[in-house]
């Protein structure tokens, strides 16, 4: 998708590393996107509800919140089930992996992270039908399937 044919979006980036958020907010705006932020899983899952951002970049490890108990609540929520959501964490382990795709992410990234990838996947994940995101997480889980604890 060349610079000029892209649509911008609204990025919703919950992360407790303020540089990550700076990294994060300077490219996805680079890219044309505007970029909301929060600190913490409470705030981050309000700012999705209320603020509906066309899709998430979601770190695993929050205060006050994880990112698996957002995933849950995200897809138990109306207004938020189908928003994309790119797990963004420094837990490698395929079980970590496999954990964040059974409970709902759509993709899984881990830190550290190329800024400019990062913006690249989540534009290609944010134009993914809901059934191609379905059947691309069932086919994470599949292959991560050996890594269960």
């Amino acid at each position: 998708m060349n610079r000029e044919a892209r649509t911008r979006m609204r990025v919703l980036v919950i992360d407790d590393e303020p540089d990550v958020l700076l990294l994060c907010r300077v490219n996805f705006e680079f890219a044309g996107h505007e970029v909301l932020e929060a600190s913490d899983g409470e705030d981050g899952f309000t700012a999705a509800r209320d603020r509906h951002p066309d899709v998430i970049v979601l770190d695993m490890m929050l205060p006050r919140k994880d990112g698996i108990a957002i995933l849950g609540e995200l897809h138990r929520e109306p207004a938020t089930r189908e928003i994309p959501v790119v797990m963004l964490t420094a837990r490698t382990r395929g079980a970590d992996q496999l954990r964040g795709y059974e409970a709902g992410a759509d993709e899984y990234v881990t830190k550290p992270f190329s800024p400019k990838d990062l913006a690249t996947l989540v534009e290609r994940v944010a134009e993914m039908s809901p059934e191609e995101r379905s059947a691309h997480r069932a086919q994470a889980v599949e292959n991560l399937a050996g890594f269960a604890s």
